[in-house]
């Protein structure tokens, strides 16, 4: 067992466990038995006490077996006539008495089959009021616990004389949740294990790929922030009640670890100190205090490795980048591998077909990569540029010239050829990176970042470009103003607004692609059309992928749109209107004209002119790319003054913004900043300026011993 990790150091100290298993883990979707899941938890339950350790199980599921039994002999008593009726709600109660009768029956067989005896113990509420009860508790769980009996407690439901639950503020425990809270304290247990139908406690709703599970919960930094989904789809509880009870058993000093009872030998994992699931402990904050220490050393070891790499002469720079591109071909077989495994898990978890999309590295695409690495490689050396040279005063000289951010925080998302271009566009511009990338694809980053990495020299360290392998590190690297000097986010409008809001770093980026394309009525059809088509259907995922398309009205009027629509429509294009689109064309009307669809989808207006285009755009769009179709040079002109985007274009698609096709070798993103980049970010985009004088004992004296000439000199000395 590994404890170097504080965090799951806890459990070389473990001998008594208590193992809570919910509703939704011991019955399937149907209401019965889950016979795979709950002889495998009676497996891993033999193989700890074979190991010595005491366990002590609390199991719901009664309820749920009793409802399904008891439905089944009402249909079967029940008359045509009765079925007629409307069918009340079968009552709690009984459901519970009824299936708490075959619950344990089962795992007397189970236990049975694994030479295990087991014992049940019924419980309510009112009983822990009684000292007496507690006190008979304790030693009737101590006395078989002796007798290697595994205790399964289950609140009785039957007999209960409690509430509903969070009606009865009197109450000592609301579920089996709280119920195994409170028999961690009164039995002295060493850890609570709470099992779920997911993998822990996340930050958001499971199903969000935006989520990410939480290994380790902080009670000052996490409560408030995490959105809870639904509760059990069967049970009371949910994630809700489970979060209550780890914190209540935690903070009372017993580990709390709230992992999937799906997956296999989890409980087994925890004990082995693996990260499985989330732990509560009342020591956390300790821990997080030591991650806040771990971040900022990461963000300064790439500053410290920066400086290395700028130290370096160019050609030595151009060869890292040359390695670089060859260690990605040379791996070439072992990135597919990890990049198709994270694509069949995020095609089993059932993120959206965009999202798996900008996932899957095509074929092809690692030589592509390699590729756009050897053209950064061979581009002019863009470190130290003089950009220009004043004479100040007789025999002093002053050169403004480009020089690197600094330290760049990359959060990203899907998309893992991200992280070979980031990576590139850093040694060429000799700035220090932290990656972030998202949990879709986290085989296929690690695997690039190990590739990228080991091809950097000692000289200058692998730290240069670190990966931040968990979003719990996100806050704590968005406090280092002092040690990172940019970030750059690549994902959804919610992702931008959250980092901008959550940090004092400069940001840059876009957060949204809401791209258009202007038919004028003067365009060549066959040309637009060619056009129209590969903005929307090239890559659809794609941030500068056509989302809006704009038609003269003349176009509608003489059916010179027609074909258009048709072929769109043929390569599965939905397409949705505007208010004169949708009754003109006749199709769906759009909820906005500021949408992004990432997908086979698009919008279509029919406005009056350029004006009412360029008024369009202005309007409803996100300034990031925009492209007319016309022969008349004077409305194409209007429209490539006036079109206030970060890239606006003239009989030409939307996708070729981006940093690959302009030429910059690779991008770092597309910004719709105002201030320092805009459009695809490449080399250039990531670089600033520094002043260097070199004068010959001049001071300034209140500017009494000097006559400035300010002379503009060549830039070559």
């Amino acid at each position: 067992m590994d404890t170097a990790d504080p965090a799951r150091a806890f459990v070389k100290d473990v001998k008594r466990i208590i193992i809570k298993v919910g509703t939704a883990v011991v019955t399937r979707g149907d209401g019965r038995l889950a016979l795979g899941r709950m002889g495998s938890l009676c497996e891993q339950i033999r193989e700890l006490t074979t190991q010595g350790f005491e366990v002590i199980l609390v199991t719901s599921g009664a309820v749920g077996v009793g409802r399904q039994r008891l439905r089944y002999r009402k249909l079967i008593n029940s008359s045509f006539a009765d079925l007629q009726k409307p069918q009340g709600d079968l009552d709690g109660k009984a459901c519970a008495a009824v299936g708490q009768n075959g619950l344990m029956a089962l795992y007397d067989t189970l236990f049975s089959q694994l030479d295990v005896t087991s014992a049940q113990l019924m419980v309510t509420d009112n009983d822990f009021r009684d000292p007496d009860f507690r006190r008979q508790l304790n030693e009737t769980v101590n006395s078989l616990l002796c007798l290697k009996v595994v205790p399964i407690f289950n609140e009785n439901d039957a007999i209960s004389t409690r509430k509903a639950p969070y009606e009865d503020s009197s109450g000592i425990f609301w579920d089996n949740d709280s119920l195994a809270a409170l028999l961690a304290l009164e039995l002295k247990a060493d850890l609570l294990v709470l099992l779920s139908d997911v993998d822990g406690l996340y930050t958001g709703p499971p199903s969000d790929p935006q989520s990410e599970l939480i290994h380790t919960y902080v009670k000052e930094k996490h409560e408030g922030l995490i959105t809870f989904g639904d509760k059990s789809r069967v049970g009371r509880g949910g994630m809700t009640a489970k979060v209550k009870a780890a914190v209540y058993a935690a903070y009372a000093g017993i580990p709390v670890v709230i992992t999937s009872g799906f997956a296999n030998n989890n409980i087994i994992k925890a004990l082995d100190g693996e990260r499985v699931g989330t732990l509560f402990h009342r020591e956390a904050i300790k821990w997080a205090s030591t991650g806040d220490i771990d971040a900022r050393e990461m963000a300064v070891s790439a500053r410290e490795c920066a400086r290395r790499l700028q130290a370096l002469s160019s050609q030595e720079r151009s060869k890292i980048l040359l390695d670089i591109a060859d260690a990605l071909e040379a791996n070439e077989e072992e990135i597919l591998a990890e990049n198709e495994a994270d694509v069949a898990a995020a095609q089993q978890a059932g993120y959206e077909k965009a999202l798996v999309s900008r996932l899957a590295l095509k074929p092809g695409k690692i030589s592509s990569l390699a590729n756009s690495v050897r053209v950064l490689a061979n581009m002019d050396e863009p470190i130290g540029r003089i950009l220009k040279r004043t004479e100040l005063a007789d025999g002093i000289i002053l050169e403004k010239t480009s020089s690197p951010l600094g330290v760049l925080l990359i959060i990203f998302e899907s998309r893992p050829d991200a992280l070979v271009q980031i990576a590139s566009l850093a040694v060429r511009s000799g700035n220090g990176l932290l990656l972030k990338g998202g949990k879709e694809a986290k085989r296929s980053n690690a695997f690039l970042h190990k590739v990228i990495t080991s091809a950097i020299p000692p000289s200058v360290g692998e730290k240069l470009i670190g990966l931040v392998t968990s979003r719990e590190e996100i806050p704590e690297l968005l406090k280092l103003d002092d040690v990172i000097d940019l970030v750059i986010p690549r994902g959804s409008n919610k992702l931008v607004s959250q980092i901008k809001a959550a940090t004092k770093i400069p940001v840059l980026g876009h957060a949204d692609g809401i791209c258009h394309i202007f038919i004028d009525k003067s365009a060549d059809l066959d040309m637009a059309k060619r056009i129209v088509l590969d903005a929307k259907t090239d890559y659809p995922a794609a941030c500068n992928a056509m989302e809006t398309l704009l038609v003269h009205r003349d176009l509608v009027q003489t059916g010179g749109l027609n074909d258009l629509i048709l072929e769109l429509q043929e390569k599965g294009v939905s397409l949705f209107g505007g208010p004169k689109a949708s009754s003109l064309l006749n199709i769906p009307e759009a909820n906005s004209f500021h949408h992004e669809y990432g997908a086979l989808a698009c919008t279509v207006e029919v406005v009056e002119d350029v004006n009412a285009a360029i008024d369009h755009i202005h309007r409803h769009g996100s300034a990031h790319t925009d492209s007319i179709i016309t022969e008349d040079k004077e409305v194409a002109e209007l429209f490539l003054r006036q079109v206030d985007s970060a890239a606006v274009l003239h009989n030409a698609s939307t996708r070729f913004s981006d940093g690959f096709r302009f030429g910059l070798g690779a991008e770092v993103g597309i910004s719709t900043s105002r201030i320092h980049a805009r459009g695809p970010v490449g080399v250039e985009g990531l670089l600033t300026t520094r002043w260097l004088a070199r004068g010959s004992g001049q001071v300034v004296d209140g500017d009494k011993a000097i006559v400035y000439t300010h002379k503009d000199l060549n830039l070559e000395a």
